[in-house]
């Protein structure tokens, strides 16, 4: 699936007042602090990077949250895929994009990886 354009423009404009860098994973926008996702959008769906607490939370208030599965029978550790009932609202969205990026601060920085997806090396 690709992802919807009116779904891209709403994360573009709501990370503009965030200190990150855009990058492109399989043809979908992501960001990153420190090369650390934190979030970014899977062909129509929101994912976020949380912490426990965090994830503890959006999943026990919003039932339509769940752990992000890219693929069936593979959970992607520490992220939730958003339903439309938090990004379509502001505030709810911002708080929790909020999160995720004071979490994604926190993560120890990782070293950029060469185009193509290998590590540089010395």
């Amino acid at each position: 699936k690709k992802v919807p354009p009116e779904l891209s423009e709403l994360l573009e404009r709501t990370m503009l007042s965030f200190d990150c860098q855009k990058k492109f994973m399989f043809g979908s926008p992501t960001y990153f602090i420190n090369n650390n996702m934190f979030v970014g959008i899977h062909q129509d769906t929101i994912i976020l990077r949380l912490s426990e607490k965090d994830r503890e939370e959006i999943l026990s208030t919003n039932d339509e949250a769940a752990p992000f599965e890219p693929m069936e029978g593979r959970i992607m550790k520490e992220y939730i895929a958003l339903p439309e009932s938090i990004y379509g609202n502001m505030d709810e969205f911002r708080k929790w994009l909020n999160r995720s990026y004071q979490y994604a601060l926190l993560l120890k920085p990782k070293a950029a990886k060469a185009p193509g997806g290998s590590k540089k090396r010395a």
